[in-house]
Parts: C-alpha cells; structure tokens; sequence
C-alpha cells in the first residue's frame, strides 16, 4: 500500500448525506476479481446524468472527496474503496462514516477524515475553486484562505497510513519477530516439526499421529 502523509488537490464539492456502497459502486461491477479498473464504475448512476459533479473537468481526477453524514453506509463491499482509490481518491471528508467503510478506507488507503458540518460547508465553498490540503502529520485540513480544521484519527490507523502498511504489510514487519519465535518453538518441541509432510499430517513410514 502506498503511504499517504499528505493530500492536496482539488476535492469533489459533493457534501451528500447516507451515501451508500452502491451508489459508490453498483452492484454488477462486484463480479471482478481486480481493483484495477473500477474507478470507471465509481459513481455509475451519477455520472449518467448530463454534467455531473465527477466528470467535470473542474475537478478532474480530484484526490479529495467532501461528503455528507454516514458515507459509505449500506453494505460491506470494499469495492467501494476500491473503486475510490482507482478513481484517484485519497481522502474523503465528512462529517461520520460507516464504521464498516472507514475501515476498507485505511486499509486501501484513503483517509477517512471526520469533521463538523460546519466546516464541511466552508471546505465546499472553498473547494469550487481553490484546493484543500489534508495533513496526517499535522491532523489537519486546511486551505490557502487560512481555513485550518483539526481532525481525529485512531493512532493504528494513521500509522498504517502514514507507513503504508495493510495486514499483509503489518505481517511482514513483523518477520523476524516470527521466524525467532518458530525456530525457538522447533528446538524446544521438536515433535512439533515433521521430518516431512505438514505438521499434524501423518505422512508414509512416520510413526507419528
């Protein structure tokens, strides 16, 4: 996963409450097996509406999505972050998140960032035409107007962000950690360990069950 630290762009003025997972990605795009590509399923219903939001050329390839209340609500397709990412998305602002959807965001990461809807209307006036900045060092969102917003962030969660770690990622941090604790466990359990075959499978002329 790539680490996000800080995200500056132009951001998507949407501001729309109880966005589902389906509006975010229809349904019939679930049957791939692939991230890539599904950026172009993002939003489908929207962006078949004559000059809609996400094809504008204002806000082409904008990497900051501003929301409403419960984004990402509805089912748990991490589809929906897939197809956020592959969209260009890197941060959505809103005042809460499905807690489903806020996870599938760090893990893809996105960064869910919560804030009042106050501020989510003065990032949507700014973002007609003037780029927002979303800083996890600094935790917050700002603009060139001088706007300066303070957001949460579970430490976890922004350190998996910051670093660029997922769960294969935070596995493998942890590999010599790991790979001490199963030579350890070998010498003192040998029987534990096979000659041959799989551990807790008997294989031909092994005694062992």
């Amino acid at each position: 996963m790539t680490p996000v630290v800080r995200v500056h762009g132009s951001a998507y003025p949407w501001g729309a409450k109880n966005v589902d997972t389906d509006v975010i990605i229809p349904a019939h795009w679930l049957k791939t097996t692939t991230r890539v590509g599904l950026g172009r399923g993002a939003f489908e219903t929207l962006r078949a509406e004559p000059g809609n939001l996400f094809d504008d050329p204002r806000w082409a390839g904008a990497p900051v999505l501003i929301a409403g209340d419960n984004f990402g609500c509805g089912s748990s397709r991490e589809h929906a972050a897939w197809a956020l990412a592959d969209l260009g998305i890197r941060a959505v602002i809103a005042p809460s998140f499905s807690d489903i959807f806020s996870g599938n965001a760090v893990k893809n990461g996105i960064v869910p960032v919560v804030l009042p809807q106050a501020a989510i209307d003065r990032l949507i006036a700014v973002a007609q035409d003037q780029p927002v900045t979303v800083d996890l060092e600094t935790m917050t969102v700002t603009t060139p107007f001088q706007d300066r917003f303070v957001f949460d962030l579970d430490p976890f969660r922004r350190r998996c962000l910051m670093e660029g770690l997922d769960e294969i990622g935070l596995t493998l941090a942890r590999d010599t950690a790991i790979s001490n604790y199963e030579i350890g466990a070998g010498e003192a359990r040998p029987w534990l360990i096979p000659e041959s075959g799989y551990a807790g499978v008997a294989v031909e002329g092994d005694r062992r069950t």
